[in-house]
């Protein structure tokens, strides 16, 4: 079941209040803040907000000032959200959204996740002590995740890309989200374990409606 019972957060409006964010500053979008999230919880040690924040508002951290009330207010929400979900090892419903038909089909599962997917490894370069623990423990969760990025942007990664290359890729959308909440409850067992070890990981509740996606930022 959902960690959180409250009311679902309006992402266009959030989406606007980091449109918001004056330049140069360039603020994740709602789904890349919501991959970038999760890598913030899956330190070993809390991130405080003074940490997590000011790359969340501007990838080149040029944030200055006082983020705006309602805006931090939300932030802290999904955090808290997804804070709760990720300690208690239960499903919750990445900020992922459906792309339009491609001409010859379906847009590809990994284009639709990858912002959500780049997120994540912003966070990992803003916040990067998840990464030391043995690559070993890591490799098969990270394999899932950066599937979804250009190998290019995976340069000395011999071992990573192996990995990858042995995955089969998502068959569908769908599969591709669980994908996204097992590798973070598996980075979960590793830098945020359970007492008595790990748990089996939850099953997708009965699918909802996927969220159509928020206005685009002009900035982006």
């Amino acid at each position: 079941m959902p960690a959180d019972h409250s009311p679902d957060i309006d992402l266009s409006h959030l989406q606007d209040l980091l449109d918001a964010v004056p330049a140069p500053c360039e603020p994740l979008d709602v789904s890349m803040l919501d991959g970038y999230l999760c890598g913030v919880l899956l330190q070993p040690e809390a991130v405080p907000i003074a940490q997590w924040l000011p790359p969340l508002l501007d990838a080149e951290g040029r944030f200055q000032g006082r983020a705006d009330d309602e805006l931090v207010a939300l932030l802290r929400r999904r955090h808290r959200e997804l804070n709760l979900a990720i300690s208690a090892r239960q499903w919750f419903d990445p900020w992922v959204f459906e792309l339009d038909g491609e001409v010859d089909g379906e847009p590809n599962p990994s284009d639709t996740v990858l912002p959500w997917v780049a997120g994540f490894a912003h966070a990992m370069e803003c916040h990067p002590a998840l990464m030391n623990f043995p690559e070993s423990a890591l490799l098969e969760p990270l394999a899932a995740l950066y599937m979804h990025l250009d190998p290019d942007d995976l340069e000395d990664a011999d071992d990573l890309l192996e990995e990858i290359e042995s995955l089969e890729p998502p068959a569908d959308l769908d599969e591709a989200v669980e994908g996204l909440v097992s590798a973070v409850l598996m980075l979960a067992d590793v830098s945020r374990p359970l007492k008595g070890g790990s748990t089996p990981r939850p099953a997708r509740p009965g699918a909802g409606p996927r969220r159509s996606p928020p206005r685009p930022g002009g900035k982006r």
